[in-house]
């Protein structure tokens, strides 16, 4: 059984506590600058490991010092609760930098 789409009024009530999280069209999207380059790694790599444990994989874009993180679930065809946990997750391993 596939994850379900979340209506578009849970989505909505869901980005209030994600604020840094933009939403465009299926997917959320949320764009960390971090100190160096290496540290900006170490953050997709923490990352990496998160979304292993979750069974839940984030779209990735390095550029130096600036790490683009996009979630969508593409079996369910938009937005559902595995993004809204993941972008919680990968909110709680930025502040860690």
């Amino acid at each position: 059984m596939s994850t379900p789409l979340l209506p578009d009024a849970e989505l909505d009530t869901a980005l209030q506590d994600l604020p840094e999280w933009t939403r465009t069209g299926d997917s959320i999207a949320r764009t960390i600058s971090a100190p160096t380059f290496l540290a900006g790694i170490e953050l997709v790599r923490r990352v990496a490991t998160a979304a292993e444990e979750a069974g839940h994989h984030p779209d990735i874009d390095i550029r130096w010092r600036r790490v683009t993180f996009a979630l969508s679930t593409h079996s369910a065809g938009g937005l559902t609760r595995l993004d809204v946990e993941l972008a919680h997750r990968i909110d709680r391993l930025a502040q860690q930098s």
